[in-house]
């Protein structure tokens, strides 16, 4: 497949539930949410400390810009609605999230974050906003990357979770970081936690 540059998808998002971008980005920007990885670090140059051989990470997005991944094409995601586009969910229930990509990645880990009950709906997404630690993670053992074959990912890639106990609107934050580059692709999926 030949790629022009702004024209056709690249890369990857999550396809199911339909993330924010999905539902608000043509496809391609919606496949181009990357920034640095290991959120939620800040800073840029850090090693893996379970990969150190991978490549060191490049700049993670900036509070206030996380479900843009800092991109300003995707400025949009960043605002804090609330009428985006809520997936129906209850804590504590399995969950299934899937991914489709565009460009091959030997891959990493991926970590998924949930907002914490004390969120501000009303105010941009922060660090500050998610529990600090993931609540679910898959992460890829072989190193160093450049001698493995089975890192790169299924397409579709599909993750089976347990959701934390959440009441109303939250925001899962999904990370997909790469071994091979210093970024990471960033998805928001709005959810809305019911009761049984």
């Amino acid at each position: 497949m030949t790629i022009t540059t702004g024209m056709q998808p690249r890369h990857g998002a999550v396809l199911e539930p339909a993330s924010r971008a999905a539902l608000h980005l043509p496809a391609w920007q919606a496949n181009e949410l990357e920034a640095g990885k290991f959120f939620p670090a800040t800073e840029a140059g850090l090693n893996d400390p379970y990969a150190p051989s991978d490549i060191p990470n490049a700049t993670p997005p900036a509070d206030g810009r996380i479900a843009s991944a800092g991109k300003d094409f995707a400025a949009v995601l960043d605002e804090p609605r609330s009428d985006w586009p809520k997936h129906e969910v209850t804590g504590g229930r399995a969950f299934t999230l899937t991914w489709g990509f565009h460009a091959e990645h030997k891959t990493r880990r991926y970590n998924y974050f949930v907002t914490r009950d004390s969120w501000d709906p009303s105010s941009p997404l922060t660090r500050a906003q998610f529990d600090p630690e993931p609540f679910h993670v898959v992460q890829n053992a072989c190193q160093p990357f450049w001698d493995c074959d089975d890192l790169v990912p299924t397409n579709p890639t599909v993750h089976q979770m347990v959701l934390p106990q959440r009441t109303g609107y939250h925001v899962l934050l999904a990370i997909w970081e790469v071994a091979d580059t210093p970024h990471a692709f960033h998805q928001v999926v709005d959810l809305a936690f019911v009761q049984d």
